[in-house]
């Protein structure tokens, strides 16, 4: 019996499941293994670990798998291909296949055919697949240069624009909402606290800077409650994901075509309005774009390409 293991390696945590040929027999997840984030000996206890943990689970030995496809950020760096060869490599048998962590999605959207898949999560990018084969990108150039709609964008997007609302209007104005929900998700007691918390590049001890990404549902949910300043955020980031569409559509030279747009992310698959405004942009923008209902699951083109090669 071949057996197959799919990794991904999104910013957030790192998911992956074995499988025969026709069912999955286990899944595992852990913390992310991403190297920008954590370090190179956190990051292989990590993935070694989830990767033990679903072998157990699956009642197999890693010594039988035929075939892995690593999905993960940042792979074409050879650093990062170094690591996951020889941090997979020293516990699993058979052939490894690595992909980054958008053409897996692709994959898991399209299964090898023509499409564009638009990613909102920690970053943002966007990936088209045309007949030929041929791979067009855009965006994914990490949160200082680009990530425009993703949830690190959102977040810090939400402070700059309640900070400036608060020296327009005075306190209790359009801002309100925002500033007292972000400062109680850091446990901090005033914007002061906040400003110096969102500009500091490292903690005392040295651990990781804020957190943007993280302060997303928060924005969401004032949004939920009525405030305009958070919906406004929101829809700014759908527009901004939908441009990221077109710039590939347009790369692709797909004309009138009808084209299939999948989507991944935390950002998309949860916030409602993010996703209306994309999908509302892009009718305009590219109107032979085809929109999927749901949100696909990386770990599925993982699987594909581990089963097909």
């Amino acid at each position: 019996m071949s057996l197959f293991l799919a990794i991904d390696a999104g910013g957030t945590k790192t998911q992956c499941l074995i499988a025969d040929g026709e069912r999955v027999l286990a899944r595992a997840s852990t913390g992310t293994v991403k190297l920008m984030r954590v370090s190179e000996q956190e990051a292989t206890a990590r993935l070694q670990a989830m990767l033990a943990e679903v072998a157990v689970a699956a009642g197999v030995s890693l010594g039988q798998v035929t075939r892995t496809c690593f999905g993960l950020a940042g792979v074409s760096g050879p650093a990062v291909q170094a690591w996951a060869r020889r941090t997979v490599t020293a516990v699993v048998a058979g052939e490894l296949i690595l992909y980054g962590d958008e053409e897996i999605a692709l994959d898991a959207a399209f299964a090898g055919g023509p499409g564009i898949l638009v990613i909102a999560g920690t970053g943002s990018n966007a990936i088209g697949r045309s007949a030929s084969g041929e791979h067009f990108g855009a965006g994914g150039w990490g949160p200082v240069l680009g990530d425009e709609g993703s949830g690190y964008w959102i977040g810090r997007e939400s402070i700059r624009a309640a900070l400036r609302a608060q020296e327009r209007t005075g306190v209790g104005g359009v801002s309100s909402c925002l500033l007292r929900e972000i400062e109680r998700h850091w446990e901090l007691g005033s914007v002061a606290e906040l400003v110096a918390m969102a500009n500091q590049r490292t903690f005392s001890g040295g651990a990781s800077p804020p957190d943007f990404a993280a302060l997303a549902p928060v924005v969401a949910r004032c949004a939920e409650r009525g405030d305009a300043l958070a919906a406004g955020i929101l829809e700014r980031a759908g527009e901004e994901l939908a441009e990221l569409v077109s710039v590939v559509f347009h790369k692709m030279h797909a004309g009138s075509t009808e084209i299939g747009v999948a989507f991944t992310g935390s950002v998309l698959a949860q916030i409602a309005t993010v996703r209306g405004a994309m999908v509302a942009r892009l009718a305009v923008a590219v109107p032979s774009a085809q929109v999927r209902d749901a949100a696909v699951d990386p770990l599925d083109g993982a699987l594909w390409r581990a089963r097909h090669g």
